[in-house]
């Protein structure tokens, strides 16, 4: 199993890096994990437009999944005819929310491109994964992901505050891709986002093998969450930076 990281800056692009958006590829099947502001630019760097198989998105703030607009077009407009529909899944109102973004009418809005599927907590198979999904802490309908292939595992946190299910979800990961947006003791709000500490905490108390803090927003000191981190956790931390390649 390979994770890509497409973007990884929160709530909106930095110089760096796109907004959240991973390529996790087993077995010849591509599943991209969020596809928010910029990433669909920098996601043809590590795969063809047409060779995705499936999108999950986590929620439906804008920094996670508003490229669904720009990938519409790319698909919609092919010269050489649009390919089968792409399954997007993702949380309740995906497809309305979607077509409101791009200004059309919801029916059939981009139903002739996508096939929306909804998500729920629970697990599916899809390709050579089985996905595990939790609803987590945030202020809209959210959801964090554990991809498991060949015995190994992924979790994606995409955005939450403190979550007893998203530690659940993480039990002894092989690699645990958290998001870290606040500064602890700087930022105050509740039931949003995870501090670098906090994130730390989740993954001491998952067992996770590895983290790697991402959505991490430009103002936040990266460096600062990752001492953080290290601080809470005994295993490996470090900071997602987009083009970053990880083998699990």
């Amino acid at each position: 199993m390979k994770l890509t990281v497409v973007g990884c800056s929160g709530s909106f692009p930095s110089a760096d890096s796109p907004c959240s958006s991973y390529l996790v590829e087993a077995d010849g099947f591509r599943v991209v994990l969020d596809l928010g502001n910029g990433a669909l630019g920098a996601l043809q760097k590590y795969t063809g437009l047409y060779d995705v198989d499936a999108v999950l998105l986590s929620h439906l703030h804008a920094d996670h999944c508003v490229d669904l607009c720009a990938y519409w077009v790319a698909r919609n407009y092919r010269v050489e005819g649009c390919p089968d529909l792409l399954p997007v899944y993702g949380p309740t109102g995906t497809a309305e929310r979607l077509a409101r973004a791009y200004d059309m009418p919801e029916n059939p809005g981009m139903k002739e491109v996508f096939e929306f599927r909804t998500l729920t907590p629970g697990a599916f198979e899809l390709g050579p994964f089985r996905i595990s999904v939790a609803q987590v802490n945030h202020p809209v309908d959210a959801f964090a992901f554990r991809l498991e292939h060949g015995g190994r595992s992924l979790v994606y946190s995409g955005d939450t505050g403190e979550s007893p299910e998203l530690v659940e979800l993480a039990r002894d990961t092989d690699l645990f891709l958290c998001e870290a947006a606040y500064q602890d003791g700087r930022d105050t709000f509740r039931s949003v986002h995870l501090n670098g500490r906090e994130a730390g905490e989740h993954a001491a108390a998952a067992r996770a093998r590895r983290l790697v803090l991402t959505h991490i927003p430009p103002w936040t000191d990266a460096e600062r969450n990752r001492r953080d981190a290290a601080d809470a956790y005994s295993g490996p931390v470090e900071l997602a930076r987009a083009g970053a390649v990880y083998e699990i």
